[in-house]
């Protein structure tokens, strides 16, 4: 039976609508630690009953639910890695009398070599909607008001088909019109996406960045002239400063960062005043941590460990697999009236960091940025697309695209390329030789199906020690 047919279930997708979209406006600091602490232990409960991955786990580390009163008793667990999500799959990594056909399987791209599967069940995947319901109030935008369009994975499989076509929001259209909300799929022809998004003409539009930036390029092609939403709402990996600010140029609109994994769901949003992200703090937990499994300073760097708070599939308790940096920064008042833990930025992929000759790290943030500041020096928007590539220590390669169309505008193409190698160079240090070429195409990484911004080739680092 088909979930979203059961009246019981209905019931509980209103009762999680009206609770939870506006919990992190109407909670304050000590209510919110309250819910979380509360989800925290229901969470691990579940975990060490009916999960035999779990169960094991703390099991060996001498653990009991019990003797875990809130959040702050989260370090008496171990860490779950990428490996045991991939050598529990699939039985050790759900629960007793788990039946697939009324959850969902997804899995994560593999870019590392190989893919990580786990299931989520279909309340917790309402969570994805609500998270997006959020950043959609956060903005001004109403959903049944606001013209939105989303272009994202619409085959069947994948957690957004599951949402948008099979689940509560083809359910609602049989009783409310929503006709303001359009989905499309990201795997179409991007000039026949351009047309169906300009006769449509959405305040907001959403999609990951390699499509915003297909849609840039077209824009400033021509394409798409009457195009001009109010925000453009990135997700699905990481947004580089040069192609936030190229899209942005493009369209003449801001460009909201969501951030969020296959394995845990939604976990933060740009926060409308600027300068921040907002973790969705009832639905995750993010440690950020040193080499030592130390919680980094405020303002510094570390690499995030996420735990989700709800759902009764896999359960992602201290995991270790987003293998991301972020920088976390003391709650602040960011006068937007909300109440949840704050990131200052996100790094990428601690795989893709920068090693100097001398062995220090250098966060790819720090030179993603460098296409974007020539862009503002030079007024120019005829890089299209880029890429790092640092193929040893003391060798790094830029790759550049140029937009044909846009080669004899402004600054010489020569010069540009002189003034990006001129500004990496005194970023790395004249130990690391740096070359910049104008290509015609990057190549994708075969395991993703998109260009990553960075690629390193040098072994990646190891963050985490031997505590498991």
């Amino acid at each position: 039976m088909n979930q979203f047919y059961n009246p019981l279930f209905l019931l509980r997708i209103a009762k999680s609508y009206l609770s939870e979209v506006n919990r992190i406006w109407s909670f304050d600091d000590r209510e919110l630690q309250h819910y979380k602490d509360k989800a925290f232990r229901r969470t691990v409960r579940f975990a060490y009953e009916n999960v035999p991955l779990y169960h094991q786990k703390y099991r060996e580390q001498g653990v009991k639910p019990q003797d875990l009163k809130g959040i702050t008793d989260l370090r008496k667990l171990p860490f779950i890695t990428k490996d045991d999500l991939r050598n529990g799959y699939p039985t050790q990594i759900v629960p007793k009398g788990f039946k697939e056909q009324n959850n969902i399987l997804v899995s994560t791209s593999g870019s590392t070599g190989k893919p990580v599967f786990v299931y989520h069940d279909r309340l917790s995947a309402i969570k994805s909607l609500e998270a997006f319901l959020r950043v959609l109030k956060a903005y001004g935008g109403h959903w049944r008001k606001t013209r939105i369009i989303l272009v994202i994975d619409m085959e069947p499989g994948s957690i957004e088909h599951t949402l948008f076509s099979e689940s509560v929001s083809s359910f609602l259209k049989k009783f409310i019109p929503m006709d303001n909300i359009k989905y499309l799929h990201i795997g179409d022809d991007p000039k026949d996406l351009m047309k169906s998004i300009n006769d449509f003409n959405p305040e907001f539009l959403g999609s990951d960045p390699n499509m915003l930036r297909k849609f840039a390029v077209l824009k400033n092609n021509g394409y798409g002239k009457d195009i001009a939403p109010s925000f453009l709402f990135s997700s699905g990996s990481m947004l580089d400063p040069y192609t936030k600010r190229y899209i942005e140029h493009a369209f003449s609109s801001r460009t909201i960062d969501m951030y969020g994994t296959t394995e845990a769901g939604p976990l933060a949003f740009e926060c409308v005043k600027g300068g921040y992200y907002h973790v969705h703090s009832d639905f995750v937990h993010i440690e950020v941590l040193d080499a030592q499994d130390t919680d980094v300073a405020y303002g510094t760097s570390g690499r995030v460990v996420v735990s989700k708070l709800y759902g009764t599939a896999t359960p992602v308790i201290r995991y270790l697999g987003i293998e991301d940096m972020v920088t976390p920064v003391t709650k602040i008042d960011t006068s937007c009236g909300l109440h949840t833990q704050l990131i200052q930025s996100i790094q990428g992929r601690y795989t893709d960091l920068i090693v100097l000759p001398n062995g220090s790290l250098l966060s790819a943030l720090t030179i993603t940025g460098i296409p974007a500041k020539v862009m503002e020096k030079f007024n120019s928007y005829k890089i299209k697309q880029f890429q790092i590539i640092q193929h040893d220590t003391t060798n790094l390669e830029v790759l550049i695209i140029i937009d044909e169309a846009m080669r004899p505008i402004g600054i010489p193409v020569d010069e540009l390329l002189q003034e990006l190698q001129k500004q990496f160079s005194e970023r790395l240090g004249t130990d690391i030789s740096v070359s910049v070429r104008d290509v015609e195409e990057i190549q994708k990484d075969e395991r993703s199906d998109y260009v990553r911004v960075v690629v390193s080739k040098i072994k990646p680092v190891e963050f985490r020690s031997d505590n498991r």
